[in-house]
């Protein structure tokens, strides 16, 4: 949007830049960052080329902001989790809520795959600025409970690489997963993580 003016946008303003990323997101989600074009988005939103240029510089802006936008919600599920609480209950319920967002935000996790797969260009500075003191302060506290005798003894950084692993791949795979199950995988999932984590971690 053009610089210069500190004026609240309009409802107008808000909706078209609201469509656009919409858009881009299933755009992004599906052809990945190099794959995709503003022609791709402009159609999707239903709006003009010219028009997704008056609101954005142009591709690269519309993908860091989703990128933004998705950080902190990425980040979220591990936040929650709580030193104070019942490890073995806290640690399922991260595997659970990420499960949760695989099923609710694929485009995202598809979007966030991408950008990791390509070597995090544009989100290298959250990683290292956001993910990595957040994951460096839940392994230290995974790695005080397994000290407690309160869960089994493994590596925290690769437990945590699991759960993302066994998690998002319901996402990142779901046409694979959809045709290789009759049932609704995010149900069964949840049964199999809880299972498979409870016995690994028991102490």
């Amino acid at each position: 949007m053009p610089d210069g003016t500190s004026k609240k946008p309009s409802r107008i303003q808000m909706r078209n830049r609201s469509l656009i990323l919409d858009a881009a997101l299933d755009v992004f989600s599906a052809h990945g960052y190099r794959g995709a074009t503003l022609d791709q988005i402009a159609d999707a939103a239903g709006l003009s080329k010219p028009n997704i240029l008056y609101y954005f510089s142009g591709k690269e802006e519309i993908h860091v902001t989703l990128l933004n936008q998705l950080m902190e919600t990425w980040l979220d599920p591990l936040v929650e989790m709580d030193a104070s609480g019942d490890p073995m209950t806290e640690l399922l319920g991260y595997v659970q809520r990420k499960l949760d967002m695989s099923r609710d935000l694929p485009r995202e996790s598809r979007l966030f795959a991408g950008e990791i797969l390509q070597g995090a260009p544009r989100m290298l500075p959250h990683l290292r600025a956001d993910l990595k003191p957040l994951f460096n302060e839940k392994c230290a506290i995974i790695q005080t409970w397994m000290d407690e005798g309160k869960l089994a003894q493994v590596d925290p950084r690769h437990l945590v690489f699991s759960i993302w692993a066994t998690t998002q791949h319901y996402a990142d795979f779901d046409s694979q997963v959809r045709v290789l199950l009759d049932d609704e995988p995010h149900g069964s999932a949840a049964r199999f993580l809880d299972q498979m984590y409870r016995s690994l971690l028991a102490p």
